[in-house]
């Protein structure tokens, strides 16, 4: 019998306050799958974001994007450059990052309650969105986590002791915003993790898994997705660190 192809909708998610947000939701052929939480870079959950969405779903993983920016503009939708890039970042810097890392505790929560999610949860993330894939695992509402080029990591290295769950960073080799030193400081800060990796790719520049950007980097983006792949699917390693004090 052949399986169907990926379906996707957009689904509502309850806040912490009552109100309901938008995420878009690919489910696996299979219908039923491991989840992940994929967070949007600040171009909103774009043509982009639901393609990489649809592209895991086929992985066989049940995806869930949700809409971070809906408190200030629900469903708004970017691209990459102009004015277009000034909204963006006006967006980002207006944004309330402690409210959306519960918009994203509660879209996690969401995902793990729908039947066709089986298994562990992940969250993948790409820059704004790897940051808060970031943040998000240091408040425990994932089981592992994924973080492609983090902005502004070096600002929240104090709270890598809090990631209590396997954790993965791609960085850009040739990266204006994130420098060599912070790649350092991060793999310093995640040495005694016991399931941390952190890779780095040289030549590539910030962006380069999205293929509708100038700096798409295919080979990057191919090692990438499948160091993702088999991070996803590996069994995690014990967490023997004393948390006694």
């Amino acid at each position: 019998m052949t399986r169907s192809v990926v379906t996707t909708e957009w689904i509502d998610i309850t806040s912490t306050g009552g109100e309901t947000f938008k995420g878009y939701l690919a489910r696996p052929p299979a219908g039923t799958g491991p989840g992940i939480l994929l967070i949007q870079e600040i171009f909103g959950v774009n043509h982009h974001i639901r393609t990489v969405a649809e592209q895991y779903a086929l992985d066989g993983y049940l995806v869930l994007a949700p809409d971070v920016f809906w408190r200030q503009e629900p469903g708004v939708e970017l691209g990459y450059d102009g004015e277009d890039l000034n909204k963006a970042l006006k967006l980002v810097s207006e944004a309330d990052f402690p409210n959306i890392i519960g918009d994203l505790a509660r879209a996690a929560d969401s995902l793990r309650q729908r039947p066709e999610c089986e298994g562990s949860l992940a969250s993948l993330g790409y820059c704004m969105g790897g940051i808060l894939s970031y943040l998000t695992a240091a408040e425990g509402a994932v089981d592992r986590a994924v973080c492609f080029y983090p902005g502004n990591i070096a600002r929240h290295l104090d709270k890598a002791d809090r990631v209590r769950v396997p954790i993965q960073f791609h960085f850009a080799g040739q990266d204006a915003h994130i420098t060599d030193e912070h790649v350092a400081r991060t793999r310093q800060a995640f040495a005694r993790h016991p399931d941390a990796s952190v890779h780095v790719y040289k030549g590539a520049d910030h962006g380069f898994n999205c293929w509708a950007r100038g700096s798409y980097q295919r080979q990057a983006a191919a090692l990438s997705h499948g160091r993702v792949l088999e991070f996803l699917e590996r069994q995690p390693q014990p967490d023997t660190s004393d948390s006694t004090g």
